[in-house]
């Protein structure tokens, strides 16, 4: 899950005839096997196409995802390792329990998620750059109102103080970024997050890069061809998109 990233742009413009090109024009165009993604860097696999949710939800399903910076084309990633989260094996720490019991804290999901969406696109203190493009922006909402991206918000005195938002395939949750306006309140709404998603039947959630952040939480790096596998096993799964719905 990228809170944000200065990496993409260091992908430089020779990589690009190294890819293969995807049809912008061609929604139901296949991606190339995962397994083709370069090494350096790492998971870059495809270039070009579109943000329309029939590519992106197709994307999602065979475990690439789109990242890219200002002024560059599409880029499609599918890094090795790949950074999950089992529901089941969250880690709730001393200190975040607490936050949760006494942090002040109240949670919702879905409702607000182009909020959510906005505040993860802000520029922040340790990085120049934001990889969420108002075209990003513009598709992710698009799969929200189609009910597949969702947002689980946390509040603090009513005013909105962080968040993630990602996309509900079957049985899986792809994390895509958080943020924080207040002291732990993006580890308190994951862990609200992870909480949900638990209750629903969820059984996997990605979280795509490394970071300490959500390692901390529990989170550990599999190898690229055990993930899909487990997109496989997970992605076709009933699980009720009904819970979304009760929103809180």
């Amino acid at each position: 899950m990228r809170r944000i990233s200065c990496k993409v742009h260091e992908t430089r413009k020779t990589y690009w005839p190294m890819l293969t090109a995807l049809n912008p024009y061609d929604r139901n165009q296949p991606f190339p096997n995962v397994s083709e993604a370069l090494v350096d860097p790492n998971g870059l696999l495809a270039v070009g196409g579109c943000l329309s949710p029939r590519r992106l939800a197709n994307a999602y399903r065979h475990g690439i995802f789109p990242w890219y910076g200002e002024g560059e084309p599409i880029l499609w990633w599918s890094p090795d390792p790949r950074l999950v989260l089992f529901p089941e094996q969250l880690t709730v720490s001393r200190s975040l329990r607490k936050t949760l019991k006494n942090g002040g804290f109240s949670f919702s999901y879905d409702h607000c998620f182009e909020q959510v969406i906005t505040a993860c696109a802000e520029p922040r203190t340790y990085a120049d750059a934001t990889w969420i493009s108002p075209e990003i922006k513009q598709a992710y909402c698009q799969l929200h109102q189609l009910g597949l991206a969702h947002s689980f918000e946390a509040w603090q005195d009513g005013r909105l103080v962080g968040g993630l938002y990602g996309l509900s395939l079957g049985g899986v949750f792809f994390g895509e970024s958080m943020f924080h306006r207040a002291s732990n309140a993006s580890k308190a709404a994951f862990a609200f997050a992870v909480g949900q998603l638990l209750q629903w039947g969820y059984r996997l959630i990605d979280c795509q890069v490394y970071t300490a952040h959500l390692a901390s939480l529990g989170a550990e790096e599999i190898p690229r061809a055990a993930f899909i596998g487990l997109l496989d096993d997970f992605c076709d799964l009933p699980v009720s998109v009904s819970a979304w719905h009760k929103k809180k």
